[in-house]
């Protein structure tokens, strides 16, 4: 697959997040035009606090490795600043046109401009492409050119109606790779040495498949098992009901046009369309962190900079750590910490708990959720958090406080997903399971359960915090502008 001397122009093509061969429009057009040199920069330097985070860096570790493979060795890897190691690439090998898909953070979006600028103003051919969403965010605008700040009519008006998504790309016919010059300062995946910041990476090891294989293998089985019953079922995390793609559509291991033209073809109703929608929703993420860039750290809702938050290390601790004595939120965070990843109903459940109940700032919930999952997205973490907080774009209401009894109750039903996380609890009866601070003594002692010893009491009274959380909220409402 590697040789020198090919025909056409030298290309090179910059990986990002878009760690795949097929349906990837610029290395497609890179793979026309000549030979290629396929490059990934880890740029720390430029992305400062959005720098990938720990169960992302160990994805990533992967996903190269597997991507490299697929070029039959021939990706180069840098670490550094981009606009500082592009140009030596560039007069090294005697590059000629330099593609890449684009990416949609606020850093990103800077830093390419003006790379973009500077090697046309040298000569050098630059195409940027679409390739990680289905509609770009500057085209999806009302009539009066302002951006949608509800889903729906952003998703059903904005997106459907403007026009479908594009139909995915074939793989390059074939990639004549350029072979790496001896004394490149570039290397193989290995050498970033990714795993190294990751203190957990043994155990996610049998949860995932990292790669563009590995994504497409996960798209088949949930078209073959978890999208029928998808609507009702993925709001259960016992079930096989969610398609858990978010880490692969993330890095670009399968794009969401593969995924939206696969689960269109062969496959229709409230399902299908429910399912549909949630690659929606992660449009309107994107959207909004292009259109507010403040997104990530300030609330789009301006008042809640007001809004009277707590501070308790202790508090963050239990609920990082999955001790708050609240079975459910606790599940679901060892679930994080052991698999990098969480059920989305239970994101949620963890969510409102944090903000609402410990009243503690939603930052802390973005940069734990940052730094643990392997699905960690600038534009959806931050949106997802702010909806939850209440604060964002079409926001869950703050005075919609889940119960976390209740949410247990209705959607572990069995408890089945509660007592995987939570074994501590495995002899406890459903009636208790959620509520064991609750359960006589005879119960307990029978489940071989000492609260307080085995499994800790509830860090908060959830009647009484949902209280306090709703006289905060008035009491910002009430507090002058």
């Amino acid at each position: 697959m590697t040789r020198s001397e090919t025909q056409g122009i030298r290309c090179l093509h910059w990986f990002r997040q878009d760690l795949r061969l097929s349906d990837n429009p610029a290395l497609l057009e890179a793979a026309a035009r000549g030979s290629v040199l396929p490059v990934y920069i880890l740029d720390d330097e430029n992305a400062g606090d959005a720098r990938i985070g720990g169960a992302g860096r160990w994805w990533l570790d992967k996903s190269l490795s597997a991507l490299n493979e697929a070029l039959g060795g021939g990706l180069r890897c840098y670490r550094g600043r981009a606009e500082e190691i592009l140009p030596d690439i560039i007069d090294r090998y005697g590059i000629e046109h330099v593609g890449w898909n684009r990416c949609y953070e606020p850093w990103r979006i800077a830093r390419d401009k003006g790379i973009k600028a500077g090697l046309k103003a040298r000569g050098i051919s630059v195409h940027s492409h679409n390739g990680s969403l289905l509609w770009e965010p500057h085209e999806v605008l009302k009539a009066d050119g302002t951006l949608y700040r509800v889903f729906t009519p952003f998703y059903r008006k904005g997106c459907l109606s403007a026009r479908p998504p594009r139909k995915p790309l074939p793989a390059p016919g074939h990639i004549e790779t350029i072979t790496p010059d001896a004394d490149d300062a570039g290397f193989s995946p290995d050498g970033l040495t990714l795993r190294a910041d990751h203190p957990w990476a043994e155990q996610l090891d049998p949860h995932w498949q990292p790669g563009e294989v590995g994504a497409r293998q996960r798209l088949e089985a949930f078209l073959s098992s978890g999208l029928s019953g998808y609507k009702d079922g993925r709001n259960r995390p016992a079930e096989a009901h969610v398609s858990r793609l978010s880490p692969h559509l993330h890095w670009g291991e399968v794009s969401p046009n593969q995924v939206w033209s696969a689960a269109s073809h062969g496959y229709e109703g409230s399902d299908q369309d429910h399912f549909l929608s949630e690659l929606g929703w992660r449009e309107f993420s994107y959207a909004l962190l292009y259109h507010e860039p403040s997104l990530v750290e300030k609330p789009l809702q301006h008042a809640f900079e007001n809004f009277p938050w707590q501070e308790d290390s202790g508090l963050l601790k239990a609920w990082q750590r999955g001790q708050t004595g609240i079975p459910i939120v606790d599940a679901g965070m060892r679930e994080l910490w052991q698999t990098g990843y969480m059920h989305n109903r239970v994101r949620m459940i963890v969510g409102s708990f944090l903000v609402k109940n410990l009243r503690l700032h939603w930052h802390h919930g973005r940069d734990w959720f940052w730094d643990t999952l392997v699905d960690s997205d600038l534009a959806s973490n931050s949106a997802s958090w702010q909806w939850i907080a209440g604060c964002g774009a079409d926001a869950a209401p703050y005075f919609r406080v889940f119960n976390p009894v209740l949410q247990g109750e209705k959607f572990d039903t069995d408890g089945l997903y509660t007592r995987r996380f939570v074994p501590e609890l495995e002899a406890l009866p459903n009636k208790y399971l959620f509520k064991p601070w609750e359960a006589p003594s005879d119960v307990l002692n029978k489940a071989g359960l000492r609260l307080g010893v085995t499994y800790p009491y509830p860090v908060v009274d959830l009647k009484q915090s949902r209280n306090q959380a709703l006289q905060a909220f008035q009491q910002m409402k009430e507090a002058p502008s």
